[in-house]
């Protein structure tokens, strides 16, 4: 790790206008265009920000390739500034994912496919889109740039492994909308205090990109944020659309990780033979005493 190395990294905070891509295209170019002229290194758009979030059975006339032109016209005016942009990838007849694309110098040098689809409370994901298999980074400014989607970061297997990787930062698009979960659930109180867990015990920034509007009567409270490594917020986004930003700086990473050596404690074959003797456990058939 170069402990020099610091970056200007952004989360653009946005509404969706459902099912209207080329509408949504034209708030992407224009918090691209402002990313740029802020010399950002990234720039963080919502979870299926080119999309909304409601599609039901509209997912297929949304779904795009990473091929498609659009994605590559966002790409080049990207420059050298990485894009995270939210979209529904047509990944095989019928089937499609709620993916994240990593766009730059006119080209989709990486695609995110959601892993942890929400299927509890309000969310139908499981019924639109086939789960993610791969864990996904992007180079920004010289860091390593993990992305996890949303429910990505609520299953804490996928997150370890994703830290595993010893990536710079954690971006995570998210769509929240207020009351999805059942019960007392804090969607805003709650999202921050993961958020800052995960920054605190890896010693890894997260940038996390959300919308603030409404969406068939769902509310989505913004609170776009960049969080540090000691697990405070570096910048919040105020009500409305905009971009929030803050440095990260590997020498900051560098620190809290000597502190808190969870990457180089994490024993990972110590790990894997329990999980493996959970997996083997569960699969074992009932015993009748």
């Amino acid at each position: 790790m170069d402990e020099t190395r610091s970056a200007l990294v952004g989360a653009a905070q946005m509404n969706c206008c459902l099912g209207d891509v080329d509408a949504n295209l034209a708030i992407h170019h224009e918090l691209i265009r402002e990313g740029r002229e802020r010399r950002l290194a990234l720039l963080a758009f919502p979870e299926l920000s080119l999309t909304g979030y409601d599609l039901g059975a509209t997912v297929r006339e949304v779904a795009m390739k990473p091929d498609d032109p659009r994605l590559l016209a966002l790409a080049r005016a990207s420059g050298e500034m990485l894009s995270v942009v939210g979209f529904v990838e047509s990944v095989a007849p019928g089937e499609y994912a709620n993916a994240a694309a990593c766009l730059r110098d006119g080209r989709v040098v990486a695609v995110h496919r959601k892993m942890n689809l929400c299927t509890y409370g309000g969310h139908e994901e499981g019924k639109l889109f086939r789960p993610g298999r791969q864990l996904t980074q992007a180079e920004a400014g010289g860091l390593a740039c993990g992305v996890m989607i949303c429910a990505d970061l609520w299953n804490p297997g996928l997150a370890h492994a994703a830290m595993l990787r010893r990536p710079d930062l954690i971006v995570t698009p998210i769509n929240s909308a207020l009351g999805m979960v059942e019960g007392e659930f804090d969607d805003e109180a709650n999202w921050l205090a993961c958020l800052r867990f995960y920054a605190m015990v890896y010693g890894t920034p997260i940038v996390m990109a959300h919308r603030d509007g409404e969406e068939k009567g769902g509310r989505f409270w913004g609170g776009s944020c960049i969080v540090g490594v000691d697990g405070h917020p570096l910048a919040r986004a105020a009500a409305g659309s905009g971009i929030v930003s803050a440095v990260i700086d590997r020498a900051d990473i560098a620190r809290a990780r000597f502190a808190m050596p969870t990457h180089r404690d994490a024993d990972t074959p110590l790990v894997a033979s329990l999980l493996a003797a959970q997996l083997r456990e569960d699969a074992s058939p009932p015993r009748h005493d």
